[in-house]
This record gives structure tokens, sequence and C-alpha cells, in this order.
């Protein structure tokens, strides 16, 4: 339940917490402060009656005819009594031979009976205090004052009830005002915590601007320090894929070239020696045309499987076509391996052409990649491309949108591993872009990518102009 409340709240409450300790220990204090004043007047009335029965002593010894009475406590008691006091003399055996008190406050309000247990346990009121009576140097009795329990009791409820209404007043605007400090003082908080929240969606343009407080402001330089070289690195690692990824197009153009030129011609050669050696057979001997035609299917069938190879490592059709002639081009070719067992269907919308070569490239071989797994691993009988150039909300650039799903059964593992699927993150993290994955329409599985376009697309490919011409 603790993790639940923020940080204002909890410094709020622990403020709240030392500032009742302390009010405590205030009240603490005033109720310490009036026992000790009511002892010190206790002992200053016992002082002035030990005094008094000492001059009235020596009256009766010196005076002719003195007062018949002794002790005589009512001159002391006009002068000093109060609520709840009593004076009293007491012999030496312990005899009380007279005592005065005077009658409760009946304006006293009675203390709660709470607060009169503590308050009893704590102060033990209504101790005496006393002094000797003294005559010619020699103790005759003593002066005892003391005071009602009860009515100390209610005396030290009165003034405390008096300074409760204040603490609690200030108790309660000392915790208004600290939340209400530390509410503004932690405010840029909220922009440390947006500042995460862009970083962790990959925004790392994010940056946090100075604070007031010496300790949000370290926060802030050492989150602008981070952001700035996570974005330099980021930076780096993209360039770097990206070479990487041209070197190896380039490779696998070369290595398209070398099958091409070949082993393409080295397998031509073979079928047309198949049908020289048939048609020489079948003059002399009949017998082995059955191997030279077995020879022509293999050489042809290794000549399809050769082309498939070049369509996946050197695709002409982007260069030469554009984007979407060649992905139109990609799911009719799957059309006609999978004949009829799934069926690939293409969407396009937007000006598809105007991409950047390098972004078309790249998509191309991400959708074969995309609809390779489909065709391999899904077991679905409809796989749906779609591919879109649509403004980018709120930003007024524009973003393409490529996406792949299917039917076919839900796949635990998908999108977690894999050669195919790595090269297609990295490709995607290349181009500045996102992909994820997630559960079809359909119940099978989708593939999402955005990529954002380059404000300056350049001239169309000479295929799109074609194409509006």
């Amino acid at each position: 339940m603790w993790t639940r409340y923020d940080l204002k709240y909890r410094l709020t409450l622990r403020i709240a917490l030392v500032s009742a300790f302390c009010f405590a220990a205030i009240c603490a204090y005033v109720l310490f402060d009036i026992d000790r004043a009511a002892q010190a007047r206790n002992a200053a009335v016992a002082e002035i009656a030990a005094r008094t029965l000492q001059l009235q002593q020596n009256k009766m010894h010196w005076v002719n005819n003195p007062p018949a009475s002794f002790p005589d406590l009512e001159a002391i008691a006009a002068a000093a009594m109060a609520p709840g006091l009593c004076i009293a003399y007491r012999d030496l055996r312990g005899d009380i031979v007279q005592r005065i008190c005077g009658g409760s406050d009946a304006q006293t309000d009675q203390p709660p009976r709470t607060f009169a247990w503590l308050y009893e346990r704590l102060f033990a009121p209504g101790r005496e205090t006393t002094r000797p009576v003294l005559f010619r140097d020699n103790r005759t009795g003593d002066a005892v004052v003391g005071i009602d329990a009860g009515v100390m009791t209610a005396n030290a409820w009165r003034e405390l009830s008096r300074l409760l209404p204040v603490l609690g007043t200030a108790f309660v605007l000392l915790c208004v005002l600290a939340h209400a400090a530390l509410a503004r003082a932690l405010r840029p908080t909220r922009l440390i915590r947006a500042g995460l929240e862009r970083i962790a969606a990959n925004d790392l343009s994010a940056r946090l601007p100075p604070f007031d407080l010496a300790e949000l402001s370290a926060i802030g330089d050492a989150f602008n320090q981070l952001a700035e070289g996570l974005e330099t690195a980021l930076a780096q690692r993209n360039e770097l894929t990206r070479r990487l990824i041209a070197l190896q197009d380039d490779e696998r153009r070369h290595l398209a070239r070398e099958l091409h030129d070949e082993f393409g011609q080295s397998l031509a050669a073979i079928r047309a020696l198949a049908a020289s050696i048939r048609h020489t057979a079948a003059q002399d001997c009949p017998a082995l045309t059955g191997e030279c035609d077995s020879i022509a299917r293999t050489a042809t069938d290794m000549m399809d499987t050769l082309r498939g190879a070049l369509v996946r490592l050197r695709p002409p059709d982007v260069e030469e076509l554009g984007l979407a002639a060649s992905l139109e081009g990609l799911v009719a070719g799957w059309n006609r391996r999978q004949q009829g067992s799934t069926r690939f269907e293409i969407a396009l919308s937007g000006r598809i052409d105007h991409v950047p070569d390098m972004i078309a490239t790249n998509l191309y071989r991400i959708a074969q990649e995309a609809l390779t797994n489909a065709a391999r691993h899904a077991a679905a009988t409809r796989v749906r491309l779609q591919l879109a150039v649509q403004p980018e909300p709120g930003d007024g650039g524009e973003v393409i949108a490529l996406i792949v799903d299917d039917d076919g059964p839900v796949r635990e593992a998908v999108g977690k591993s894999g050669m195919g699927l790595l090269g297609m993150r990295e490709r995607v993290a290349s181009l500045a872009g996102q992909m994820s994955f997630a559960s079809g329409a359909d119940g099978g599985a989708q593939l999402r990518v955005v990529i954002p376009v380059p404000a300056a697309s350049g001239p169309p490919t000479p295929a799109a102009l074609g194409r509006a011409a």
C-alpha cells in the first residue's frame, strides 16, 4: 500500500509525523511547565507559612497577652489561598494540627478520563511541599502546602485545551504548505518521466531543460548526456548497418551474376548436349533416349531452381519497374508456386513509387522475407500484404507502412528468433523505422513495419514516370 503513494505524499507524511512529534513535545513541555510552576508556587506559599508560624511562636514568647491560638493559618490563607490549595501545620508527632483548603473553581471543566489518567501517571499531581517551622533554631513542626490533584489536573487540561486548537491549526497549515511546496519542487519530475518515456519509445531526440534544484539539474545533465550518447551510438549503428546491407546487396548481385553467367550457361549447355545426344541415339542406339530425356529434365529443373534463387538474390524489378510492380510480381510468383494452396493478396495505396530507391529495396527485402516466413511456417490459407504511404500524425511528414498478416494458427514464437527476422529488424533499424508483431484480425500473425519517408524524396523513378504516362 505504501508503494502507491508518490514522493510528495511520502515526504508530506514524514513532515507530518515529525511535526506531530514536535507538537507532542510542546504539549509535554507545557504540562511540565504547569507542574513546575505549581510546585514553585507551593514552595513559595510553604515558605511564607513557615515564616508566619515562626513569627506567631515568637510573639507568644515575647509579647504580653499573646493570642491564645496557635497555629493561626487564617492570615496566610487570606493572602495566598487559591482554588484547590491546602495549607496545614503538622507537629513533630506527624499529626495535622490545622488545615485550611480552598474550594475548587466552579468554572473548571472536567478533563477527559484518558488525559487525567495519563497526567496522574506522568506528573503525580497533589504532591505536598513542606517547610520546617523553627523556634530558637529548633524545629517545632512543618508547614505543609499542597494542591488538590483533581484541581491541578483540571488546570493543566484548561491550559492545554487553549493550546491544542492553535497547534492543530498550525499542524494542518504546515502539512498543506509542505505538500504545496513539495508539489512545486517536484514538478520537474514530470518532465523527467516524459523524457524517459520518449527514450523508451526510441525517441532519442528528447532533452530535459535546466532545473533550479541542484539535484534535479544533475539528473537532467546526466539524462541529456545519456540521450546524446545513445543518439550518436544509434546513428553510428544505423550507418554501419546500412553499409553492411549495401555490401550484402552488392555481394548478392555479384553472386547472382556469377551464377547466371557460369552456372546458368553450363546448365543450358548440358540441356543442349543432352538434346544432341538424344538425336544421335534415336538413330544409332534408341535405348539411350530415355537417359537423354532424364538428363534434359534434370537440367531444366536445376535451371528453374537457379532462376528462383537468382530472383531471391537480386530482384531486378525494384530498380527497373519500381516498388509497386516488384511487389505485385513477388505476390504473383508466390501464387504460381503455391498453386492455390495458399492465396496471396496485395493492396497498395499512396505514392509508392516516389519512395527513395534505398528504402524501396529494403522494403522489398522485408516483404520478401515476410512472405517466405508466412508460406513456410504459417500454414495459412490466405496471406495479405498491404503497403501504404500516408501522412505521419502530427508531424507533417510521411511514413510508409508495410503490413503482412495471415489467417494461420497462432504461433507463440513468432517474431522472437530466426536469422530472417534478425535481418528484417536490422533493415528496419537502419531506416529509423519500427517493426512489431501482433495477432492478426483473422487469428494468425501480423507483421507491421513503419518507416519514415525523408522530406526530400527526390524525383520519381523512371518506372513511376512510365506508369504516370
